[in-house]
């Protein structure tokens, strides 16, 4: 690896620019890839540290970039370890199927090796489409969740796919496979969902939160060897772990799940969610659109040790 330093004087042209698209301007690079940079804390205003991407600059400032550089080898090798599958692309959207283990864009602890990142490699055109740092993201799915979510490659596609999930209009299911038997074979959980009062790093139902809402259903109960349930969880609305805190808050939590839930029997070791179906309409020809998930090897082995049928892992 070696260092990259360069250091550049803001324009007057440029002067009230936001940092990460005043770097993008002058130097070439993606939005993306600049406010990336800032995140990493590559990059000085006049001797200072950026705080983020969103920092105004002023006409006459000297900006310098720090960049580490890894060989090329080495980038390679970092793009080659971010597995996802395409499930369908066009020229607007591309739906993935995220494996867990998989952070679906920068963040805290994880400024590289996302899907995000991965996505950006194989469409190139999505590097400037949706917020910075997050190309192409419409909605995410924690690191230990898998299954299916849209991404977006175009302007016109982010807005339209971010205005239908503000709407309420994108249809995401999950299965769930939880400790416990609800007490019905179906029903909703109506419950606000904000930062727990003690722990700001986790979520919890509050009286102080935003309205959150899950429907649930019961696709198979299991008595042995623990009772358990695998059920399908419809978003009504997306707030941040919404379906683990849900469905712990009613005692039935997620098996796998060491923050919210409980640990699951057979060492798996991580919550067993998976977004299997998604629907939306498509965001240029306004057609339905419907996609659904197989089920992954170790949430079939999970059922399986439950003695699951075959009729539960759904192929499509």
């Amino acid at each position: 690896m070696s260092d990259l330093r360069k250091h550049l004087e803001i324009p007057e042209s440029l002067s009230g620019e936001r940092i990460d698209r005043a770097l993008s301007l002058l130097t070439g690079r993606s939005r993306s890839d600049t406010a990336k940079m800032v995140a990493q804390g590559c990059v000085l205003i006049d001797g200072q540290a950026a705080r983020a991407g969103s920092v105004r600059v002023t006409a006459g400032s000297t900006v310098e970039i720090t960049e580490v550089q890894a060989s090329a080898a080495v980038q390679e090798q970092r793009r080659e370890t971010v597995p996802f599958s395409v499930v369908y692309d066009d020229a607007d959207i591309v739906v993935v199927d995220k494996p867990s283990g998989v952070v679906t864009h920068p963040g805290s602890g994880h400024a590289a090796g996302t899907l995000a990142d991965a996505l950006a490699e194989r469409y190139p055109d999505m590097a400037d489409v949706g917020q910075p740092g997050r190309p192409g993201i419409v909605h995410r799915l924690d690191r230990g969740t898998s299954g299916l979510l849209v991404c977006a490659r175009t302007a016109q596609a982010y807005d339209a796919l971010v205005e239908q999930l503000a709407k309420r209009q994108v249809r995401r299911t999950y299965a769930a496979l939880v400790r416990g038997h609800p007490s019905s074979p179906t029903g909703t959980i109506d419950a606000p969902i904000g930062r727990d009062r003690e722990h700001r790093t986790l979520m919890a139902v509050t009286s102080e939160g935003r309205e959150a809402r899950t429907h649930y259903s019961v696709v198979e109960t299991y008595a042995h060897p623990a009772e358990a349930s695998l059920l399908h969880c419809r978003l009504e609305t997306g707030r941040t772990h919404q379906i683990r805190v849900h469905l712990a808050s009613i005692g039935l939590p997620l098996l796998g799940d060491l923050t919210y839930g409980v640990p699951d029997p057979f060492g798996i070791g991580r919550p067993l969610l998976h977004a299997i179906r998604l629907a939306f309409r498509h965001p240029a020809t306004g057609a339905n659109m419907g996609f659904g998930a197989v089920m992954p090897d170790d949430f079939v082995e999970a059922l399986r040790r439950f003695g699951a049928e075959p009729s539960v892992f759904p192929t499509d």
